[in-house]
């Protein structure tokens, strides 16, 4: 007798293959039933378990659930293929963070039409509710099985499983895969699909290999998630920083640049410089020495760090790698090893521990093409980078002072609420990735597990996400697509200081090997821009905005009064422009309203005689007559009220 634990209910069922009978039995389909934890795994019930198994309904509301049921999707994606273009080749579709892909060896163009025609194809799949079942083979069998069904790519990946390893498939009607899985017990759960997008991609995303043709879909259980979800896209799409971001001239891309390069233009270049100089100032009230090291370095200095084994094939390489005769430098990719020669520019005493570093850094990352996307991916980027270098007893006081300094920035922008944390960890089953011995980097996550809890972060925990050095916590957002990337990393180091020789004489006068914490307080100033675009369509807040004033004057005689307005303002700290040109001021308020600038103020004869402003906000509307210093009172306690 087997046991479901859902919510508060219990249930029993005499076989793995009944959960899903005695779910329905209970009413749990209108929940989106999907498939089962058990000891805390996904695992696939067409499996045997053992009769003491505790079983956990996942629905498409867990991350789980949800990952199985997208799985199952991108199957039933695979099986409309075979169907209407039999010649096309399998190779893998896996379930990513919003909705799913797979990829295809095809002649024939996967174009609007198609993808249409295949939609259909996979609600005729769901319709026939295909139970999927699971088996496994021998090596020489499962190997002749996707030879006979003339899948090449298949018997690759069944080639380079490692000896021993269990060789298991999923079928689904005359449809059957390799796979892992878990799946769904049946098609039918897949009620709504929608296929949004066909692109090219490389055979293990190497451009040696030949290029396939990826589609990507999304799929629900109900037509109504899958219609809030598009509505939820159409609407991200007008928010897209790609997009917006360009159509109002913050940043632009030249192909004959270069992918992941992009040219700030006036606007987002001062919203950056308006960021970076606010947290260098915060910095250096909180302690930090400001340092500008160089934008490359010899192998040399990467070996000693590590990067040279673990993070070559990411950097930017200037000579040949593997010629040791001659010298060769690689751009950075972090600032870290740099910074260490700071302390090691002469010996040092525990009394000028901790020493906080910051820095502006610009840093080059070798990203793969397809990974690039506007600001939020780029191969040259700007980080507000940070290195501490401290005495043991002072990790708890020093990471808890990295956390407060990166809640700060993100609440001062508006982001906070937007973020997750995750506690990045090894995984010790791939130890040619990581430095250290196990019990260093056991040592290593327990201190950062009581930091954590200490500060009361309620973190998920990503295995094999630390970086190659220690653990770390990452803080996370996502755009308005939904997908996620990192924003802010704080990291533990207890290994990287005794590969440099850096020591300091502790109180007893012995030699000690510090702790390091790698941080960064706003993380890349290219990502925020774009999230921030993204967050507020275009309306930067007010101590951010790159103009904060728009001053219209109606004609040319309101000119002079004009321009000396905007002297008062800018000795006042205010970023405010004059639209001289010889328009209708209708125009130049549909132009600034555009321009998503916070105040507008219309400059005629009454205001010129009277020596006051008449002034539009962004949200506001028409605000009224108010004499000068009134409404720069205002501006000034709209930028202090933002940054708290």
């Amino acid at each position: 007798m087997f046991t479901i634990s859902f919510q508060d209910q219990k249930l029993s069922f005499e076989t793995p293959l009944s959960v899903y009978e005695a779910a329905k039995e209970a009413g749990l389909t209108s929940r989106e039933t999907l498939a089962a934890l058990v000891n805390g795994k996904p695992v696939d019930l067409t499996r045997e378990l053992s009769s003491d198994a505790e079983v956990t309904l996942l629905t498409f509301e867990d991350d789980e659930g949800k990952h199985i049921f997208n799985h199952t999707a991108s199957h039933i994606l695979a099986q409309a293929v075979k169907r209407l273009y039999p010649a096309a080749k399998l190779t893998i579709g896996p379930a990513i963070e919003n909705g799913f892909y797979y990829d295809f060896d095809s002649e024939v163009p996967f174009d609007t039409a198609a993808l249409s025609a295949l939609e259909a194809e996979m609600k005729k799949i769901v319709k026939e509710n295909l139970r999927i079942e699971r088996f496994s083979l021998p090596r020489a069998e499962a190997i002749a099985l996707m030879q006979k069904a003339e899948e090449p790519y298949k018997v690759q990946l069944i080639e380079e499983l490692p000896e021993g390893e269990e060789i298991s498939f999923y079928r689904q009607g005359e449809y059957t895969d390799l796979c892992v899985g878990p799946h769904l017990f049946s098609t039918s759960a897949v009620k709504a699909v929608k296929l949004t997008a066909c692109t090219g991609a490389y055979w293990k995303g190497d451009q040696n290999n030949k290029q396939l043709q990826r589609i990507y879909g999304v799929a629900f259980p109900s037509k109504d998630q899958l219609n809030a979800y598009l509505e939820q896209q159409a609407e991200a799409l007008k928010r897209d920083h790609n997009k917006l971001g360009r159509e109002l001239e913050f940043f632009t891309t030249v192909d004959y640049i270069g992918q992941g390069l992009p040219i700030l233009l006036p606007k987002g270049a001062k919203t950056i410089q308006l960021m970076q100089r606010f947290v260098e100032d915060e910095e250096a009230r909180r302690g930090y020495l400001l340092t500008k090291t160089p934008f490359m370095a010899k192998r040399d200095l990467y070996k000693i760090s590590g990067h040279w084994s673990h993070y070559r094939d990411g950097m930017f390489i200037l000579g040949d790698p593997d010629d040791e005769t001659k010298e060769c430098y690689a751009l950075r990719p972090m600032t870290c090893p740099f910074q260490y020669q700071v302390f090691l520019n002469k010996k040092r005493s525990y009394r000028e521990l901790p020493m906080r570093l910051g820095e502006t850094s610009t840093l080059f990352r070798n990203e793969d093409s397809g990974e690039m996307h506007g600001l939020i991916r780029v191969r040259q980027f700007t980080l507000a980078e940070g290195h501490l270098i401290i005495r043991p007893e002072q990790l708890s006081e020093e990471f808890s002072g990295c956390l407060d300094l990166a809640v700060f920035m993100l609440k001062a922008v508006g982001l906070y609420e937007d973020c997750s944390f995750r506690f990045s960890q090894w995984d010790p089953n791939r130890k040619d990735k990581y430095e250290g011995t196990p019990e260093q980097w056991e040592f290593a996550q327990n201190a950062m597990q009581k930091l954590l809890d200490e500060n009361h972060i309620d973190y998920k925990i990503g295995i094999d996400e630390a970086a190659f050095y220690g653990p770390k916590l990452d803080i996370q957002i996502k755009n308005v697509f939904g997908k996620e990337d990192t924003l802010i990393t704080i990291q533990i180091d207890m290994l990287l200081a005794k590969r440099f020789g850096m020591e300091y004489v502790d109180a007893d006068n012995t030699l000690k090997t510090p702790y390091i914490i790698h941080r960064s307080s706003l993380g890349c100033y290219e990502r925020t821009l774009a999230l921030l675009i993204e967050k507020y369509a275009g309306a930067m807040p007010m101590f951010i905005a790159p103009t904060q004033i728009s001053i219209l004057p109606i004609g040319s005689e309101h000119l002079d009064y004009a321009f000396d307005l905007k002297r008062k303002f800018t000795e006042a700290g205010l970023r405010a422009e004059v639209d001289d040109r010889n328009e209708t001021i209708g125009r130049k308020i549909r132009e600034a309203q555009l321009d998503k600038v916070p105040y507008m103020l219309i400059i005629g004869d009454k205001e010129t005689g009277d020596g006051t402003v008449s002034v539009r906000g962004r949200k506001g509307g028409d605000l009224g007559s108010m004499s000068v210093s009134d409404f720069i009172a205002r501006c000034q306690d709209d930028v202090k009220n933002l940054v708290k």
